[in-house]
């Protein structure tokens, strides 16, 4: 019990923003899914640069390692929970807003396509840029993990950066 009661503030947000973003990933994949019957009519095209389009990924990243069945399904299942759970560990002491918000992100995404892998052996994959000339189609949850991991080295590398140019200004003052 005292393992729920060692969490900041911060820690509580990170949580947050992850359950809101399990919540967004799994209800827009249930409104494509069985309210837009996706899987049938595979594409709807929407916009020259955004479509729905269907794709059930097996792999990782891209469908990367895709094609190894059930171990593939379970044994990406359990790195994501591992994954997820670690970041859930690391939450716990997030001392910053923005830092909790990465947090909540990863562990949102990771647990959303978790739940796909789960119930359908695959993650549930939409959201098509293509006419944007990205060719990889992606969910929420995918977004969500990008997003925290992109925010995580910009909080671990922006103030080094940062300090570098200051400093290179001042020599060239």
């Amino acid at each position: 019990m005292t393992l729920f009661l060692n969490i900041s503030r911060h820690g509580l947000l990170a949580y947050a923003i992850g359950l809101l973003v399990v919540v967004l990933d799994q209800a827009t994949k249930a409104w494509v899914l069985y309210g837009l019957d996706l899987p049938r009519r595979l594409k709807i095209e929407l916009s020259p640069v955004f479509d729905l389009t269907m794709v059930w990924n097996r792999g990782m990243s891209f469908g990367f390692l895709g094609d190894h069945g059930e171990v593939s399904r379970w044994g990406f299942s359990v790195f994501a929970v591992l994954v997820a759970a670690l970041v859930a560990w690391w939450a716990r002491k997030a001392d910053k807003v923005s830092f909790a918000a990465c947090l909540g992100l990863l562990m949102g995404g990771a647990i959303g396509n978790v739940i796909d892998r789960i119930r359908f052996g695959a993650v549930v994959d939409f959201l098509d840029f293509s006419g944007l000339w990205f060719p990889w189609v992606f969910n929420i949850a995918d977004a969500a993990i990008t997003v925290g991991a992109a925010l995580i080295l910009y909080e671990a590398f922006w103030p080094l950066l940062r300090e570098r140019l200051e400093s290179a200004r001042v020599r060239g003052n």
